[in-house]
């Protein structure tokens, strides 16, 4: 990150270790990637406006009369003055709703959209030169921006305009006496020589007048509110998303909107009335003119300064630092799911502990109504659109109901990536599956996933980045729970000598992944006997599973099947087992995913979600999986695609990702069992009945 667009800082960044940057205002200390954003200044610290604390430098946020204290302070005191921003790609909510941004811009000159004087942003478009290999980033990452219809807030919803009989113009109008606008070169007049020179321009067009929902609610004034009653002048202050305005537009006239830089990257015309950061490089007809700007720039090079070089991004769940292209992955994500699971819903049969979770995963476009009933009520389907049970606790009545109201219907389950601790010990998901046509465990029914894994073309994009999550997997041992065990103990060599390694995964028998994912063999010692006939000279390593060693659910084997393996591992962490084995035997265990994953031979006697699609050396087959997947292709579709994921501290949406680094700093942390799961586990056993 270079501070001087001219002059890179990075051999200079944090080198003392100590350099301290103040701020005055508390609400930036709300925004938690400053701190990380800003190595500059390895301390952040508040001051007061009368502070004798020393200091190198004073952040404010901008140019906004909440930093005036602070611009005052750095220049009492003779120091540099660094203004942050919200970056131009900055989260899926309203910053006004406490949204977490995910990127900032920093300056250290001025700020990109005073056009009176230079910002960073202007010096890098005025000097630096740019190679194809940036060039070419900018490119992608425009097309990834169209494709993922993503702007600055990504909150309105996307959908289409009516049809028209006539083209159409846009004109964006803006909060009043907004900074960009007076920063901007711009005043009150020049909204209304925009809309005049618009309606000049496009005759026989209607002219789509876009103003801010809090203009037309009451709460702040806009430019041209009263331009609704001209003929030919529609007022839009509904929110939507900008790339829907574009669509239905064939030019845009600005003051000093992003909008207009967002219809750049959409191939309009853009006519500008003040000076935004876009405008006086050649791509826009400019009302005014800024003598300082002289250099022609293609989209791509603009693009580059100001979202590759000016922009910073980061992670505000980790909060790590980021890059665009795993920013755009993120927003993607979470309008992906947000958008797939907005509307009303009925969440049927759900206990407390459930209930303060799922809220979050149903995200910020859902409505949830709970309810204890066994089957719904008449009155509950008619006020919903979806009805959820949890996995195996669907029955026909409610299939049935759900049906005659024409209610959607959704199963929920964990999803494979889950945790840190185990469910049974009521440890918070940070990962749920929703599944709106069956169970990804049940090979009696297709189900989401399945067809996902079937249909689905898989970009080489998608595939790199599963690839990279594959890596990272690997890299930190993660699994489903990620329950710490104890190191592996020293194997008999003598016993084992060239004999294959077989791993042997326990699963919970009356769970319901083996009632339907496993049609012939039921139980730990049906499998173990299995195993023993196929391969008899097998060393074989039997892992119970954690919720049957927990004491929480069945699954223990009897005396009679300790002759049918050579070694039974309970505490030790499952993945050293998989990296210990040549082959993994399993019904339907998900160890068997997390072996693939790790380039071990998996064998399977059930039909997990994994099985069938030429990856696993399979006991059964079914006709609906006929695609021959890669391993990223299916790590694609499983772990990045199907599952939602939820950050625990914020209810914010994330991606797997995202929550893979969450596990990291979790399991960091973790120090043995709480004495709040031992109380629960204690509890559990003693009083509760094993299911």
């Amino acid at each position: 990150m270079n501070n001087d667009p001219t002059v890179s800082s990075s051999s200079s960044v944090g080198a003392d270790g100590g350099r301290v940057a103040g701020y005055l205002s508390r609400g930036l200390a709300r925004w938690h990637i400053v701190g990380c954003l800003l190595p500059e200044y390895p301390q952040l610290k508040h001051v007061g406006p009368r502070s004798r604390r020393p200091l190198d430098a004073v952040v404010g946020w901008g140019l906004k009369p909440t930093a005036a204290r602070a611009r005052r302070l750095a220049a009492r005191r003779d120091l540099p003055y660094v203004a942050i921003e919200d970056g131009f790609l900055r989260s899926l909510g309203l910053g006004v709703d406490h949204a977490q941004p995910h990127s900032l811009v920093v300056d250290f000159s001025g700020i990109y959209y005073d056009a009176t004087r230079p910002s960073d942003l202007e010096r890098w478009l005025n000097h630096a030169e740019f190679d194809a290999a940036e060039l070419a980033r900018a490119a992608c990452a425009m097309q990834r921006l169209r494709e993922l219809r993503l702007s600055k807030y990504n909150h309105a919803p996307d959908r289409p305009l009516p049809p028209a009989e006539r083209p159409r113009v846009l004109v964006v109008d803006q909060t009043r006496d907004d900074a960009s606008i007076t920063h901007g070169m711009a005043d009150a007049a020049a909204f209304t020589r925009m809309l005049e020179q618009a309606l000049a321009d496009h005759p026989e067009a209607e002219i789509l007048i876009k103003t801010h929902p809090d203009v037309i609610a009451g709460r702040k004034r806009g430019y041209l509110t009263e331009a609704a009653a001209r003929p030919r002048c529609h007022l839009m202050g509904e929110d939507i998303n900008p790339w829907a305005l574009m669509d239905a537009v064939e030019a845009v006239y600005v003051v000093t909107s992003q909008l207009g830089f967002e219809a750049l990257m959409a191939g309009k015309p853009v006519h500008c009335f003040g000076v935004p950061f876009y405008a006086g490089w050649g791509l826009t007809r400019d009302a005014q003119s800024c003598p300082r700007r002289q250099r022609r720039r293609t989209l791509e090079e603009l693009f580059a300064a100001a979202y590759l070089r000016y922009c910073r991004y980061a992670n505000p769940y980790t909060v790590t630092p980021s890059t665009l292209e795993e920013t755009l992955d993120l927003l993607a994500d979470q309008k992906r799911q947000r958008d797939r699971l907005a509307g009303h819903w009925l969440a049927l049969g759900f206990s407390n502990w459930k209930r303060g979770f799922v809220r979050d995963f149903l995200g910020p476009a859902a409505t949830v109504q709970f309810s204890h009933e066994k089957t719904p009520l008449a009155a509950q389907l008619a006020a919903c659109d979806s009805l959820v049970v949890w996995g195996q606790k669907l029955t026909p009545e409610i299939r049935a109901l759900c049906q005659a109201h024409g209610v959607r219907l959704w199963r929920m389950e964990d999803g494979f990536v889950r945790s840190v601790g185990l469910g049974v010990d009521l440890t918070r998901p940070l990962s749920l599956a929703f599944d709106a046509q069956g169970l990804y465990y049940d090979a009696n029914h297709t189900s989401d996933l399945e067809q996902l894994l079937e249909h689905t073309t898989f970009d080489a994009a998608l595939l790199a980045r599963a690839a990279r999550l594959r890596e990272r997997l690997i890299e930190l041992k993660l699994s489903k729970y990620n329950v710490v065990g104890r190191s592996r103990p020293a194997l008999p060599r003598e016993a084992i000598g060239t004999r294959p390694i077989v791993l042997v995964p326990g699963q919970v028998e009356t769970d319901a992944s083996i009632a339907q994912g496993s049609p012939e063999i039921k139980t730990n010692q049906q499998l173990l006997t299995a195993v023993r006939e196929r391969r008899p000279d097998a060393f074989i390593i039997y892992k119970p599973h954690p919720d049957v060693t927990s004491g929480a659910r069945i699954g223990l084997v009897d005396r009679q099947a300790q002759g049918l393996f050579d070694l039974e591992l309970v505490d030790c962490d499952i993945i050293d087992l998989i990296d210990l084995a040549d082959e993994i035997h399993t019904m339907c265990s998900l160890t068997g995913f997390e072996g693939l994953m790790r380039g071990v031979a998996v064998h399977t006697y059930g039909l997990p979600f994994y099985a069938g699609w030429g990856l696993t050396h399979d006991r059964l087959q079914t006709a609906r999986r006929t695609r021959r997947l890669g391993l990223d292709e299916l790590i694609a579709g499983a772990l990045l695609l199907y599952p939602t994921y939820v950050d625990p501290q914020s209810g914010d949406y994330c991606n797997a990702d995202t929550a893979i680094e969450l596990m990291r700093q979790q399991r960091s942390t973790r120090r043995g069992l709480s004495l709040r799961t031992r109380a629960y586990r204690l509890y559990r056993n003693l009083f509760s009945k094993r299911q």
